[in-house]
């Protein structure tokens, strides 16, 4: 979750607070050479995030009153209402700690659901929640805490301009949004794997070579606003939003705040200080960084680093550095961030399993990594999982290339196997949680299989809304049943269901955002083309920013032309010149009935959409009609008599 108790960055009290920073990492650096980490104990941690959905299996912005009745502080907020995190306790690596880990998780999400169940809500394990859209993402849902805020407020400054989303997969995106609240729609499972000083660098780069295979074995989040993305898309997502580069940076190589890295590395402190050097702070630490550090380890008490930690927060590698302290003793771990969360918990800790037996054994099984792959190819690796998942081909050692769905069963399970006896685990939890690694490697189905499997079944059946919302619903009721995603069932989810009426509550699961719009100096005759092709009936009109500036309807269209003598058809009309300015216009996230209720009022036959002053939608009597006569056939198959 990162600090909360935060400080400004700017002016005096910031170059204090990056003098506290340095201070910090100076006597990480005399701790080092000191030898006063714990090395004689591995312990193991886990971060869940979820999304909380209520009965419309939309997303439910309701984590400030269910916190309110939660005490456990394992519990916490994120940036957005309708997200939590739960932090797991560490365990040591050995024995039944991977069972124990499973069972930590479903203790905090039974506590969670129990508490969201009383405001209609439940908990959702997804990499993104199929049915979030973009008027979710508005300010007024960000948790009201100052590192949220902060963290808002400092990277739209320092990127000088909205935050940008542009992805391409099946599908294209292309979203400019005002808020950092598009990194919301992504929901992690996070793994920490405490190790040694001496040993981090070795590890550090293992798990920097394996990140790739890993990630291909567990993608779960295929699909953002509808669209068939990446089958990580978070990785896109969080690389794209959370960056504090600014565009024109011309021939300088401007590093992402959020990144895989650039290089090997020799010690902890090589990631660190690449940090500090090329990052200004976003937030600085509370009270906690006022104590000296030295006059710690001079009293032989773990220094609490708290400077060091609040800016470490804010700089997000895929693989983190982590100090912490546990009983008294200082300690160093490695956080994978990649992982997403879903599609159950079952899968979230088998794998977790596989990682942490790969860190394990790694080291010992390919001792030269470092010499027989280029750190570059292992970029490119981590970047075709995300965007393929088991399809793609890595090139593994010596520059050979290896189908993922060979790599995993075949050298890198057996691998992790090893790893895991060596640490002294079980062995049913190894042959528990390997095993679904390998079934859902061998069947090829992960949860992003699943769910563009399942969305392909659905294809041409009911509303968009309909089938993200069928989606959801499936993805909860799967979770449930306690199996891995390998023996979900692919199928037409809205086969033999009834319609989701509650799938047509707002304005954006009903509006159409495939839009034709005009510029108002551009002819009149582009847009009678345009509603002739397309079949419209109106036009949105928008200047060079995407704001609405009008709305020419086919009526004022015919009635302009009917009007026209003939020496104007040799002189082009402008589009301003019929458009109806400042048109009545709603918002995505307005009730639909609120939105039937205004076009009645106003005796208008469409509604823009508009939210944060761009436009995002239409929604019309057409759409409505539709959606009326999905309705009215689902009540009739049900034997209902929808009247009187």
């Amino acid at each position: 979750m990162g600090a909360q108790d935060v400080k400004p960055t700017d002016g005096p009290s910031g170059r204090q607070s990056m003098r506290l920073v340095l201070r910090d990492l100076d006597a990480l650096e005399e701790m080092l050479v000191s030898d006063v980490f714990e090395t004689d104990t591995r312990r193991i941690g886990a971060e869940q995030e979820v999304i909380l959905v209520n009965d419309s299996y939309l997303p439910a912005p309701v984590s400030v009153e269910v916190l309110e009745r939660i005490t456990n502080p394992q519990i916490v907020p994120e940036i957005a209402r309708f997200n939590m995190e739960m932090n797991c306790s560490p365990l040591v690596l050995g024995g039944a700690c991977f069972s124990a880990l499973e069972g930590q998780i479903g203790e905090l999400l039974d506590e969670v659901a129990e508490a969201t169940a009383q405001e209609g809500a439940t908990p959702l394990l997804a990499g993104i929640c199929p049915t979030i859209e973009l008027s979710d993402l508005r300010r007024g849902n960000m948790v009201p805490k100052p590192r949220y805020a902060r963290l808002d407020e400092v990277l739209k400054q320092m990127r000088g301009s909205d935050f940008e989303l542009r992805i391409e997969g099946a599908d294209e995106l292309h979203v400019l949004h005002p808020t950092v609240m598009l990194e919301s729609v992504n929901t992690s499972f996070q793994v920490h794997y405490q190790v040694t000083p001496d040993e981090f660098a070795e590890v550090y780069n293992m798990s920097m070579a394996l990140a790739a295979p890993v990630l291909a074995a567990a993608v779960n989040s295929p699909i953002l606003f509808g669209k068939r993305l990446w089958r990580e898309t978070r990785i896109a997502i969080f690389q794209q939003v959370v960056d504090s580069r600014g565009s024109g940076a011309g021939r300088r190589d401007f590093l992402g705040r959020v990144r895989f890295g650039e290089k090997w590395i020799d010690s902890v402190l090589d990631i660190y200080r690449a940090d500090v050097a090329r990052f200004r702070q976003i937030v600085a630490a509370g009270d906690d960084a006022a104590s000296d550090p030295f006059e710690d380890i001079e009293a032989g008490r773990a220094p609490k680093l708290a400077a060091l930690q609040a800016f470490n927060s804010c700089v997000y590698r895929w693989m983190r550095p982590c100090y912490g302290i546990t009983d008294g003793k200082p300690h160093l771990r490695i956080e994978n961030r990649m992982l997403p969360a879903g599609p159950t918990v079952l899968d979230e800790v088998a794998n977790a399993a596989f990682w942490i037996g790969l860190m394990s054994e790694g080291p010992r099984a390919w001792p030269d990594i470092t010499e027989r792959i280029d750190f570059k190819e292992t970029r490119a690796n981590f970047l075709k999982a995300a965007r393929e998942g088991l399809s793609c081909h890595f090139t593994w050692l010596d520059d050979v290339e290896v189908p993922a769905r060979e790599l995993i069963p075949d050298i890198l399970i057996p691998v992790a196997r090893r790893g895991l006896e060596r640490q002294g685990v079980e062995a049913g939890d190894i042959d528990r949680y390997l095993s679904i690694v390998e079934s859902r490697v061998v069947s090829r189905q992960t949860g992003a299989h699943w769910v563009l499997g399942s969305v392909a079944k659905m294809h041409g059946v009911g509303t968009r809304a309909e089938r993200l919302a069928c989606l959801t619903r499936s993805m909860i009721e799967n979770q449930r049943s306690g199996k891995p995603v390998h023996e979900w069932p692919i199928e037409n989810l809205m086969s033999g269901h009834e319609s989701i009426s509650s799938a047509f509550a707002t304005v954006a699961q009903c509006m159409t955002t495939d839009l034709f719009t005009v510029q108002e100096d551009e002819c009149i005759d582009l847009v009678a083309s345009i509603m002739d092709w397309e079949r419209l009936r109106h036009v949105p009109v928008e200047d060079g920013n995407r704001r609405l500036v009008g709305l020419v309807s086919y009526r004022s269209l015919i009635r302009s032309l009917v009007k026209r003598r003939a020496d104007e058809y040799e002189h082009p009309i402008a589009v301003r010149s019929i458009m109806v300015p400042d048109p009545v216009t709603t918002t995505s996230d307005t009730p639909t009935l609120e939105a039937i209720r205004l076009m009645r009022e106003h005796e208008v036959s469409c509604l823009p959409v508009v939210d944060d002053g761009r436009l995002v939608g239409m929604i019309s009597e057409r759409d409505y009609s539709r959606i009326a006569g999905r309705l009215l056939e689902d009540a009739l198959r049900r034997g209902e008599h929808p009247c009187p």
